[in-house]
């Protein structure tokens, strides 16, 4: 076979060119290509190794001390928790939501639930987000606030730890994912959702987990499409694959880690709809990312053959997958016979999707009730924010404010959801960077952090009509951090540097982390219902807005 020349794709300190075609499909250039010169925790120094774990491990520490302590006050439901914690109990009585009595909060703060009526009650999101809370309920009783919030503080920890090990997936740098568990372990907007018995913190979990599980499959993918290349080119006399296996590329088997994403895809639509954008956007990426890797490993043909070997096998895996988690998500509803809607098939026969049993065809149609809802849902609130501010944290969400009787004429105890306004403010600026970086270089870091915050942001500009709040920007607020980190990264600049730049780029950072850490301490009394006088809860509003 005659040597032709073949490019390499850029890759940072390589050079352009590759003129013997057989040093292309040797494993250890292919991983280098397709992986980069840090592969997995192994290929740390060994001073490294122990802060690979230890960096996340005392940064979910910290975040949990955050979120545990007084993790009962204060001693009632506050906004949604009227919703979401009652329903909770429900399922945990009956297997899905009931209805209660009018005077039901102020007999359920009491400990006393007894005001639970025995019909159905119509709600519009899915059970999994209540099941979670409930499960905490379940372990420390089903009367006290500590045990409703139970579930949002363990995941909301957990998260912090996904978090630093995904950007020290994502950065190759331990100090990154360390800094990424620390910026979210001290967010108000997160640390607020960790301490409140309500759905959006699970949903941005299960989206985390999701974006953790892609990653490691795109890791595992590029792993095998190069140990597959590199044996077949072994095995070929001029060591190189025979063109019939470089024209689509070589199948990779059964993507485990694609089937982790994908059912914890289906927990996060389970959690609520909201979550279907982020499954069309990571779907999307899968997809790009598998053409991606057959184009760097030198396929021919990497579109068709990524579209056929690894698209075609990927959207009935992760569309069937998915789907499976999110039906079983409503297993309590399917197992009743007295829950909302659940005897519709049979009480109006020959309508509704006929070709479907009789209990997918009720579920379709309430699903079509709570879709309609969602669509009109415009109803007025003093706390409503349009996705327009929420970056710029323009109307935080007021969950909890009382005048107790403390030492001062007047004091204050609030829960207001504002983020701290470094990490929101810092993060937006970074993510215009990361927009002129990603077109410019098409760096993939850049652009799959773009795509969450796609996935959970963008979306919400097409209902300009509907009620929304602040705190459900804390789906996509793990992108926002990672859009941040990789902006202080430039500063803390490459390895190559000179050691002055370092140094610089390093005094920037920890100036900007202390910097933060500072404002979160002075604002963490109004993420906590700490009691304090009026006019310290009124140095903490800096906008008009925040009142």
């Amino acid at each position: 076979m005659r040597s032709r020349r073949r490019r390499r794709p850029s890759a940072p300190g390589t050079s352009g060119w590759i003129l013997d075609p057989r040093e292309a499909f040797t494993e250890a250039s292919l991983r280098e290509r397709l992986l980069g010169p840090v592969q997995s925790w192994r290929d740390y120094s060994p001073s490294l190794r122990l802060w690979f774990w230890l960096g996340p491990v005392l940064t979910a520490v910290l975040g949990g001390v955050l979120r545990f302590v007084r993790l009962g006050d204060p001693h009632s439901l506050v906004f949604d928790e009227t919703y979401y914690v009652k329903d909770a109990y429900s399922l945990l009585q009956s297997g899905f939501e009931r209805n209660w009595a009018g005077e039901a909060n102020a007999a359920f703060n009491r400990g006393d639930p007894s005001l639970i009526q025995s019909s159905a009650e119509y709600v519009v999101h899915p059970p999994l987000g209540k099941w979670m809370i409930a499960w905490g309920m379940d372990l420390f009783g089903q009367g006290n606030t500590f045990g409703s919030r139970f579930s949002s503080a363990v995941v909301g920890t957990l998260s912090i730890l996904i978090l630093a090990l995904v950007a020290q997936k994502l950065f190759s740098s331990v100090t990154l994912g360390t800094v990424a568990g620390l910026l979210i372990a001290v967010d108000g907007t997160h640390l607020v959702m960790s301490r409140i018995g309500i759905l959006d913190i699970f949903l941005e979990f299960w989206v985390l987990v999701v974006f953790a599980f892609l990653l490691l499959d795109r890791q595992d993918g590029r792993r095998r499409l190069a140990a597959r290349l590199a044996r077949l080119a072994a095995a070929s006399p001029t060591g190189v694959p025979d063109d019939a296996v470089l024209r689509w590329g070589p199948g990779l088997g059964f993507r485990w880690w694609r089937l982790a994403a994908s059912a914890a895809m289906g927990a996060a639509v389970g959690i609520k709809w909201s979550g279907l954008f982020f499954l069309a956007v990571f779907g999307l990426l899968m997809v790009l990312w598998d053409m991606n890797a057959r184009r760097v490993a030198g396929v021919k043909h990497w579109a068709v053959g990524a579209t056929v070997r690894d698209g075609i096998p990927a959207f009935f895996l992760y569309l069937g997958t998915a789907t499976a988690v999110y039906l079983s998500t409503w297993t309590g509803w399917f197992l009743s016979s007295d829950a909302y809607n659940r005897r519709w098939a049979e009480q109006n026969p020959g309508q509704g999707v006929l070709w479907l049993p009789a209990p997918l065809r009720s579920l379709w149609q309430y699903h079509e009730q709570a879709y309609a809802f969602h669509q009109s849902l415009s109803a007025d609130h003093p706390y409503k924010a349009s996705s327009w501010t929420w970056l710029v944290l323009g109307r935080p969400t007021s969950f909890y404010y009382q005048s107790p009787q403390c030492g001062a004429a007047k004091c204050s105890e609030a829960i207001l959801s504002v983020g701290n306004p470094l990490i929101w403010w810092g993060g937006t600026i970074a993510l215009v960077v990361l927009l002129f970086v990603w077109a410019g270089r098409r760096d993939w870091r850049a652009g799959a952090i773009l795509a969450g915050m796609a996935g959970g942001y963008l979306p919400w500009f097409m209902y300009p009509d509907r009620t929304t709040f602040f705190f459900y920007a804390v789906a996509f607020e793990p992108f926002l951090i990672l859009a941040l980190c990789y902006g202080l990264g430039l500063f803390l600049g490459k390895r190559q540097d000179p050691p002055w730049r370092r140094r610089a780029g390093f005094l920037v950072v920890a100036v900007f982390l202390a910097a933060v850490l500072a404002l979160s301490a002075f604002f963490y009394p109004i993420w906590t219902a700490e009691t304090i006088s009026y006019n310290d809860w009124h140095l903490r509003m800096w906008m008009p807005s925040w009142i």
